[in-house]
């Protein structure tokens, strides 16, 4: 029968051949950094979709914002919100399939520039389009012009790094402020 302190000292023989064992020591490794490794990479091409949905947004607005500064789009008669978000998605054609179930615009005009104070749509984690308006004034009116784009984040950790709705999504915005040219 085998003693208490041989039992032990077997235990302890077979802990210290584990310890000195290091075979499996690289793939151990890699196991522990290739997680945090490959949501670092997803996470910085998520980052880079943003940023190019940002850019993108923002050179469609001002490209579609040009038709109100010079009175093409009042002049036309019949714009509404609903066709001047379509004019900014007709720009946006690598991400049109999306465009125009997520995007919102908001055009006003104000007294002056310094009275330009838009409000927030987002509130308590909720996007609101009530408060967003279509009024594209006439010749000489100074307009601000907003547009946001809703997206869908995938990453965990961008998710705590920009704004964010309720339901994971970023709100993306673009503003461009102006006065309209004198048209006739």
């Amino acid at each position: 029968m085998r003693t208490r302190g041989a039992l032990r000292a077997k235990a302890l023989g077979r802990l210290n051949a584990l310890v000195a064992e290091t075979g499996g020591a690289t793939a151990l490794e890699f196991a522990m950094l290739a997680i945090p490794f490959v949501t670092m990479i997803f996470c910085l091409m998520e980052l880079a979709i943003i940023f190019m949905i940002s850019m993108t947004l923002d050179d469609a607005m001002v490209q579609a914002s040009r038709e109100i500064r010079t009175g093409q789009l009042q002049n036309a008669g019949g714009s509404s919100q609903a066709a001047f978000a379509a004019k900014i998605c007709s720009h946006m054609a690598w991400i049109q399939s999306t465009c125009n179930a997520d995007l919102s615009v908001d055009v006003e005009t104000y007294p002056s520039f310094a009275a330009a104070n838009p409000p927030n749509p987002v509130s308590g984690g909720v996007f609101s389009t009530a408060s967003l308006k279509f009024v594209p004034g006439g010749p000489q009116d100074i307009v601000v012009v907003r547009a946001y784009f809703r997206w869908q984040l995938i990453t965990p950790f961008l998710a705590q790094a920009v704004n964010k709705l309720n339901n994971g999504q970023a709100v993306l915005t673009a503003t461009t402020t102006f006065r309209n040219e004198p048209y006739q």
